[in-house]
């Protein structure tokens, strides 16, 4: 089915971010819809790709990078997510224009076989499913899992500051990041604003400021001779400050500030105009806001051979945007669900990058919850025992997150056999103390997928004497005890400012990820092609009847 053009302004506009009277004074009206800002770019509709990105072997095969490739609308996602917030927009975009349905978490659900859904919390983390036709009480959730958030630099609350005659802006550092690498960089702010509308109700806006607005330069080496000796260790709390003007003579905007509330001299008044501007809105309607500091740089592809991404936030937004799309062209025809027994599901959280221990973060049961209450109200008149208990024993999790390529000037970082190298293959991840959730028996599962759809994999084992990162993977599969793998797309400069991963390996991982979907009986053969000389299996269908089963038995080993 085609997808229709709907814009961005029309499909960001949430009518379930509602705040109720009674928290706040009697006076207010409330009505606290999500309005995206002004789009000054948006001059026309962006129409949803319309381009099959999984090919038979009769189709014609896409340049990566081309419209409608699945590279080239990941560059436009990376493009559009600057935050947390602005990736989930999108997300939502993308589902309703293919036809899933909004839910709201607050009101009661009426799901159906067949049936597409999602929601958001917090407007930073989203849950989205698709109901098997032939769904019967106990069967399992097939789960991609992934997080929205990246590393960067968050303003503070109070964020105005002057030194030497220059306007800099406060900020604190966000999760576990290569800080140098924002030094020099044309940096911008986008996030999120509480503004208050002209009949005295509240809504939160995104707002994206695509200009170099902020900048944290570097001391000169005539300055700091021994920095190539000593190395670059800049103090993160007064070093790291942009700046954001020269602090010009008493102006116009000073004078207003003397006369604003103490939530608007939090910040300076120029900043507080630029935002203003952006919204097209008056400052003091301007009740809060929740920014990052972003790199203004577009996402692209580069190499010799265009074989690299070079992007900010890869470290999630690759994987989720595989999970997305593999999400959404698997049931994109009406047929699709009509031999599917299970529930194929998207989890994409906020906070990994800090512990996952937030309410919109994979800490809270908040896909869990989404599980009991889609087997609850699945169930109609059953009476049986333990329906959802026995669902999770059925499910399977993929903890999608980018891995750690081999880098080749630092090769002695990885563990000597376990170094996983870009367009290889997608990286399995073990650790002996549990960093990742993956076990012998889920590992075994992933690589036989692998093997029937001819789809290399790699594995990842990190120095004994090196600590070891985490993942969303533990937490959730502790959560409810559902098995679990975590792989990943092996990428280089991992937590910078600006990442590089590889291009052919996006179409792999967006195979895979469509293929999760794992019956503890039997594994499925799909069809796939072949791209230039380089390893490019790709999905046609999932769970069709064109699909062949294998009865490759492994009820002994998944119970």
């Amino acid at each position: 089915m085609k997808m229709a053009a709907i814009t961005r302004l029309q499909l960001l506009h949430h009518p379930f971010l509602i705040l109720k009277p009674c928290t706040f004074p009697h006076s207010f009206n409330f009505n606290f819809n999500f309005i995206p800002p002004k789009l000054h770019h948006a001059t026309r509709p962006r129409k949803f790709s319309t381009t099959l990105p999984l090919c038979s072997n009769s189709d014609p095969i896409p340049e990566v990078g081309s419209k409608g490739s699945i590279v080239g609308d990941l560059l436009d996602y990376l493009n559009e997510s600057w935050t947390h917030f602005h990736a989930t927009a999108e997300a939502k975009r993308q589902l309703i224009a293919a036809g899933f349905h909004l839910l709201n978490e607050n009101d009661e659900w009426d799901l159906k076989p067949g049936g597409r859904y999602f929601f958001t919390r917090n407007m930073s983390s989203l849950v989205a499913f698709a109901i098997g036709e032939k769904y019967t009480v106990g069967n399992g959730f097939h789960v991609i899992a992934a997080h929205t958030d990246s590393p960067c630099l968050k303003l503070k609350p109070k964020s105005a500051s002057s030194k030497s005659g220059y306007l800099m802006v406060n900020v604190q550092t966000y999760g576990s990041g290569l800080w140098h690498t924002w030094f020099d960089r044309d940096l911008s702010v986008a996030g999120r604003v509480i503004v208050r509308g002209s009949d005295g109700s509240f809504m939160h806006k995104l707002v994206k400021i695509k200009r170099p607005l902020l900048r944290v330069p570097t001391l000169a080496i005539h300055l700091d001779h021994t920095v190539n000796k000593d190395g670059f260790k800049p103090n993160l709390e007064s070093h790291l400050i942009p700046l954001l003007s020269t602090k010009l003579e008493e102006t116009s905007l000073e004078s207003k500030e003397k006369s604003t509330s103490s939530s608007k001299a939090a910040h300076h008044p120029l900043f507080m105009q630029v935002l203003s501007d952006e919204l097209n809105c008056d400052v003091d309607d301007i009740m809060s806001i929740e920014l990052n500091v972003c790199d203004t740089q577009p996402s692209c592809l580069g190499g010799g051979n265009n074989e690299f991404i070079f992007s900010g936030r890869l470290d999630n937004l690759a994987s989720s945007y595989c999970a997305l799309r593999a999400l959404i062209d698997s049931c994109k025809s009406s047929g699709d669900l009509s031999s599917e027994h299970a529930i194929r599901m998207v989890a994409l959280f906020d906070n990994e990058e800090v512990g996952s221990d937030s309410v919109q973060g994979a800490g809270a049961p908040t896909m869990f919850q989404a599980m009991r209450r889609i087997v609850s109200c699945l169930a109609n008149e059953y009476i049986g025992e333990g329906a959802f208990e026995r669902a999770i024993r059925h499910s399977f999790l993929v903890s999608a997150d980018m891995a750690h390529g081999v880098h080749p000037n630092f090769m002695d970082k990885h563990e000597e056999h376990h170094r996983p190298e870009l367009q290889k293959g997608l990286v399995i991840k073990h650790n002996a103390n549990q960093r990742y959730a993956t076990s012998g028996v889920t590992a075994f599962l992933f690589k036989e997928i692998g093997k029937i759809h001819n789809l290399p994999t790699q594995e990842f084992v990190v120095r004994n004497d090196m600590g070891c990162g985490s993942t969303i993977g533990p937490i959730l599969a502790s959560g409810v005890g559902i098995r679990t793998v975590d792989c990943g797309i092996a990428q280089l400069s991992m937590h910078r400012c600006w990442d590089t991963d590889c291009s052919f390996q996006i179409p792999m991982k967006f195979g895979v990820s469509t293929n999760n979907c794992i019956h503890p009986g039997k594994i499925h053969l799909v069809k796939f092609v072949t791209f230039k000389n380089h390893v490019r299996k790709i999905i046609d269908f999932i769970l069709t009847k064109k699909n062949k089963s294998y009865g490759f038995n492994l009820n002994s080993c998944v119970r």
